[in-house]
């Protein structure tokens, strides 16, 4: 709980996935996808249940074998390619008691840690706010962006007098890394998003926010695990 308010961890991991096939089952560091996300909502102080919401056998048997939670399989209707994230949790949350707030806790972003978590849901309620979201700051700022015209030719995005500043002089940017999605229930249910006009930020660093879409991704994630392992040694 936070502030007195119970808080449900939901962990959507259906069993289609085109660009990486069973990714949410993939081995990391020794351990399937899955299970670093689990092991941060374990360790988080604020999450009261963490489930796994998936229409797939064999993901619930590794989630359940991670110490996850699966007190049901997603309706198939709701694991197709086309549907919607949010009608998913909708079917969750209909399943279970009430919690006054849902963090949601993508299995592709594997890096996160419980800090993360616990700083999103603290950044939330600190800021009276009805949403938090975790960002990072881009690689390359959007600010350089451009598009091309139908004669090949480059156009500045966000206009040209960005296009020649140095990045310490460009606004900060930020984008979602996907990591934490932190939210009071019914305002979520409502909003049918964790993002409105009032939704705050967390920013996270980029080595822990990877998120895996493609075995590039999944090197990535291996190479930072890498590095944290030799920081810690060192």
């Amino acid at each position: 709980m936070i502030d007195g308010l119970s808080v449900l961890a939901f962990v959507p991991a259906r069993g289609g996935s085109k660009g990486l096939p069973r990714k949410n089952i993939l081995d990391l560091g020794g351990r399937p996808l899955i299970a670093w996300t689990l092991a941060a909502a374990r360790a988080s102080r604020y999450i009261d249940r963490c489930i796994v919401s998936t229409d797939d056998e064999e993901i619930a048997a590794v989630a359940r074998a991670s110490g996850g939670e699966v007190p049901f399989l997603r309706p198939p209707e709701l694991a197709t390619d086309t549907a919607s994230a949010h009608d998913a949790l909708e079917h969750a949350i209909g399943q279970l008691p009430a919690y006054d707030i849902v963090v949601i806790l993508q299995p592709t972003s594997p890096l996160r840690s419980s800090h993360d978590i616990d700083a999103t849901l603290e950044t939330m309620q600190q800021q009276r706010a009805p949403a938090c979201v975790s960002v990072v700051e881009p690689g390359k700022s959007p600010y350089w962006s451009y598009r091309i015209d139908a004669q090949q030719r480059l156009q500045p995005l966000l206009g040209p007098e960005y296009s020649r500043l140095r990045r310490q002089d460009l606004p900060a940017a930020y984008v979602l890394n996907g990591a934490v999605y932190a939210a009071h229930t019914q305002w979520l249910l409502d909003n049918r998003s964790a993002l409105g006009v009032e939704t705050v930020s967390y920013v996270m660093p980029a080595e822990r926010s990877v998120d895996i879409d493609t075995a590039f991704d999944m090197d990535l994630a291996a190479l930072y695990l890498r590095y944290q392992d030799q920081s810690t040694a060192a």
